[in-house]
């Protein structure tokens, strides 16, 4: 069976104002773009046009193969969370839209999932050429497009290995705790103590918004999709606060904008007009390239920006840890970290059903999707060689994942009850929104506390994190200076990231943590951690 990525966006220039959308449709296998398209509307929302863009997709892919499985990505929390179905759709003009949406492929054929805007520019820039069109009076071309070409490369950086020693990040830690102890008081133990690397780059650095991502009001994008996914074993989402850059309406699903309104709209105008310019530029560099170099050429000159740009942000990083490891702090090395790779397991039955699987259901096994998962994840794990040991939860998701990576290294699978997934209770088989009917007041006590338990009696989160705490020191002890790799769930995963980084109970539905993902934690003999990675998917594309 054929599986196909789509990636869709839309935008309006005024919201409502002109507006168009754009779609790609792509090989899941070869990454190869089988079909663009992309049109003006006339005066619409952002909104909207995001979900013809989505409709536009779902029907290209359609065309290619009615068959075939589909994933979409869009950086439209909106769209993202609704389509879902863990939002709900109150709004008059995208209640059609969806349900058309839903019914192009049958239930279960398609996936979604949010990407962060600066991964989505082919189909914005599909987006802003149409939009483009329609103000110059013409219909879009898909054989006069040069949305791929301008489209940034994605040059992915490949995480650290996880088996390295981080020295250089341990003397930057052990100098900003030198410096702390020198300015005050100790802060928390040490599950609070900092995350010794730098920030991702994805988290440092700033996108200029295209014009149809100037205008989006209506929908604020909050974090990297934060506020969805509760710590459970990823079948059940809950829509929460999003924090400083909005909030979301947990009834509708719908944004808020916060901020100063005057100063939003002119923050979006001066943006908009920015990203005009850099398309006029663009269009003439494809018609100097056109004129005399081939368009192989234009990629690489592409290419050749990116990765000058990359390297530059990489050497501004290398000067802000210098300063920070300033002359005369120089602690002794501690040598090689005990470093956990978190995989958790592949897709079971009831996973994209978004339901409730801890440790006190049916403990499902993997579907073929996650067994294809799994071997995925096994083949990247042994391209990268450094893994020297293998522990799984003892459930049976985890440990059909582990044992299909174990036979891929050569390793045999430990088993350590300590990974288990939480007990959920009398919400285990159930989605969100059939817990939200049955138990409301137990629901909202347990996303208030995390002590508070599900109904009947299972594991509350602050239970869970005392369990998980105590199997992390007794792994550290066991395999300190190796690289582990730990097969377990959700809750496990981001308990420990959580711990890691010192960071309150609520972060646990601020993270996003999809099926046979990767994350990876360093443990230090000084009890400090270091989060190198989360959510790796790259081996699934």
């Amino acid at each position: 069976m054929r599986e196909f990525i789509v990636e869709a966006d839309g935008g309006s220039r005024g919201n409502p104002g002109p507006a168009g959308y754009g779609a790609v449709v792509s090989d899941a296998a070869t990454g190869e773009t089988l079909r663009e398209t992309a049109e003006y509307i006339g005066v619409a929302t952002n909104n909207v046009a995001e979900y013809r863009g989505l409709l536009a997709g779902l029907r290209a892919a359609f065309e290619l193969d009615p068959a075939a499985t589909v994933h979409v990505r869009m950086d439209s929390k909106l769209v993202i969370e609704q389509m879902s179905g863990r939002w709900k759709i109150k709004h008059p003009d995208m209640k059609p839209l969806a349900t058309q949406a839903s019914r192009v492929f049958p239930p279960g054929r398609v996936t979604y999932e949010w990407m962060p805007r600066a991964q989505n520019k082919h189909a914005d820039r599909l987006a802003n050429e149409a939009m483009d069109a329609g103000a110059r009076g013409e219909r879009w071309s898909e054989a006069a497009s040069t949305a791929e070409l301008h489209a940034a490369p994605r040059v992915a950086a490949s995480p650290e290995p996880p088996g390295d020693a981080a020295a250089g990040a341990a003397r930057v830690r052990d100098a900003l705790a030198a410096g702390r102890a020198a300015a005050g008081p100790a802060g928390p133990g040490p599950d609070a103590a900092p995350a010794s690397a730098a920030a991702p780059a994805s988290a440092r650095e700033a996108t200029s918004p295209s014009g149809g991502d100037a205008a989006r009001t209506a929908e604020t994008q909050v974090g990297a999709d934060a506020g969805t996914q509760v710590g459970v074993d990823a079948e059940a989402l809950v829509e929460v606060d999003a924090g400083t850059q909005g909030e979301v309406d947990v009834e509708t699903g719908e944004h808020v904008t916060a901020g100063r309104p005057a100063e939003a709209a002119a923050g979006a105008r001066a943006a908009q007009a920015v990203a005009e310019g850099g398309i006029a530029r663009a269009d003439a560099d494809v018609r100097a390239a056109k004129a005399g170099a081939s368009a192989e050429n234009a990629d690489a000159r592409a290419a050749k920006a990116d990765a000058d740009a990359h390297a530059a942000k990489t050497v501004a990083d290398t000067r802000a840890a210098k300063a920070v490891a300033a002359p005369g702090w120089a602690p002794a090395d501690m040598g090689a970290p005990a470093t956990f790779v978190l995989l958790r397991h592949g897709e079971t039955p009831l996973t994209p059903q978004k339901r409730f699987s801890g440790s006190g259901g049916t403990d499902p096994s993997l579907s073929d999707a996650g067994r294809e998962q799994a071997e995925r994840a096994a083949a990247m794990l042994a391209r990268r060689g450094t893994i020297q040991a293998v522990v799984s939860s003892p459930l049976a998701r985890t440990r059909e994942t582990a044992g299909i990576v174990a036979a891929r290294l050569g390793l045999d699978v430990g088993i350590d009850d300590g990974l288990r997934e939480t007990d959920f209770g009398a919400w285990e088989g159930l989605t969100f929104a059939e817990v939200r009917e049955r138990h409301p007041d137990d629901l909202n006590a347990w996303l208030a506390s995390p002590d508070a338990e599900p109904t009947g009696g299972g594991e509350s989160f602050a239970a869970t994190a005392t369990r998980l705490a105590a199997t992390r020191d007794k792994l550290v002890a066991a395999h300190a200076g190796r690289t582990v790799l730990l097969v377990t769930h959700v809750t496990p995963i981001k308990t420990l990231v959580r711990l890691a980084l010192g960071a309150p109970p609520e972060s646990l539905f601020r993270m996003e943590l999809s099926a046979a993902s990767l994350s990876v934690v360093a443990y230090y003999a000084d009890g400090n951690a270091s989060v190198r990675l989360l959510n790796d998917t790259s081996h699934l594309r």
